[in-house]
């Protein structure tokens, strides 16, 4: 038993609050209701045949929305026509079935805007001609009419508003995709071609210099680009996928890592208001604060690091610092701060999120600096 109800929790919550099936069931008791309690005094066989119409043409509609909805929406709008023409009879249902039908007509994404007017101006029409017919008063003829203007209006809104939503969750899934291909793109490129370039280097040591040694080291440093990329792979599929933790959260989690991999000190400091900001922007900080602890670790190993995130108005601002390297005099030095093509690559890949990154020596402390607009 609960695992049904957990399911029609589950139907109702994805269920659209407008036109889905819990709107219909309730649209359909109402018109079933509706029909129940009709009594019509005054031409009840003309009254009767344009109320079963109706209800016919509505059920026709539920049945097939789902697999042909142009032929639904069309039985839909002929539907509230033919219990427009009856509406005079000063009968509550037909007025019921008027309303129900024609909203649930306007506010379907299938029919154009042409359609809807059309639509709406014949079931005007016809009201008017019967009320006319039946002896109405003009002021009910105005009132009906306004009504049903009004219902229009407030149903071309809801499906304005929610064609709105669907293009910007299309407009999402599109940038979403960009952003996974562009990560895939970044990590497969730069891994593959550098593993590529020394294999070639590799292979031109064996067959043109005979030299084994070079040949080994090449190797050795091709199967050390494998590893870091397959990691950078790993990182990048973990930070595409929806359960990743919250930005403070995952560089709690890879300062810790670094801490614990290097044997240094190094901490996490967060101030502001924590709040959530774009994937995008999240992924760019967190790839940024990744390289900039791997640069750590190459160049100034055994250094305290600290990373900063700061959330400010309308930014968000992260900032790695450690103690900057001594710079040997000799001709083999190699204790270079880092400005190679890694950080080159956040800040691009920074940039197209809006962004922006810094790095460089301030006083004693190597700096990265990256900030991203919320």
């Amino acid at each position: 038993m609960r695992e049904v109800w957990g399911r029609v929790v589950r139907l109702l919550a994805a269920d659209d609050p407008e036109t889905g099936r819990l709107v219909r069931l309730l649209m359909s008791l109402v018109l079933a209701w509706s029909l129940a309690v009709a009594s019509p005094d005054r031409a009840p066989a003309l009254v009767w045949s344009a109320l079963g119409g109706s209800m016919a043409c509505w059920l026709a509609f539920v049945l097939l929305d789902g697999r042909f909805p142009r032929v639904a929406v069309t039985l839909l709008g002929a539907g509230s026509a033919i219990a427009a023409s009856v509406s005079g009879s000063a009968e509550a249902a037909t007025t019921v079935f008027v309303f129900a039908l024609l909203l649930q007509f306007a506010v379907h994404v299938v029919p154009s805007l042409g359609a809807i007017v059309a639509v709406t101006a014949l079931d005007v029409g016809l009201m008017a001609g019967s009320m006319l017919w039946w002896y109405q008063p003009r002021s009910a003829i105005v009132i009906h009419g306004t009504v049903v203007l009004c219902t229009v209006l407030f149903a071309l809104h809801r499906r304005q508003y929610r064609r709105a939503q669907q293009d910007r969750a299309r407009a999402m899934a599109l940038d979403e995709r960009a952003r996974i291909a562009r990560e895939l793109h970044d990590v497969l490129a730069h891994s593959l071609g550098a593993l590529g370039v020394q294999l070639e280097v590799a292979e031109a040591m064996l067959t043109e210099r005979g030299d084994v040694e070079g040949a080994v080291a090449r190797i050795r440093r091709s199967r050390a680009l494998a590893r870091e990329g397959l990691v950078e792979a790993r990182s990048a599929v973990a930070a595409l996928r929806e359960d990743v933790p919250p930005l403070p959260d995952a560089l709690s989690l890879l300062v810790a890592e670094h801490r614990r991999d290097h044997d240094v000190h190094a901490e996490l400091r967060a101030t502001g208001t924590r709040r959530p900001i774009t994937p995008a922007a999240e992924v760019c900080l967190l790839r940024t604060a990744r390289e900039a602890l791997t640069n750590a670790a190459k160049h100034a190993p055994g250094e305290p690091v600290s990373v900063g995130l700061g959330y400010g108005d309308g930014a968000v601002r992260l900032v790695v610092r450690n103690p900057c390297p001594a710079v040997p005099s000799g001709p083999d030095s190699r204790a270079t701060p880092p400005s190679g093509h890694g950080l080159q690559g956040m800040r691009e890949r920074l940039a197209l999120a809006g962004g922006t990154l810094l790095a460089g020596q301030v006083g004693d402390l190597w700096e990265v600096r990256a900030e991203v607009p919320e």
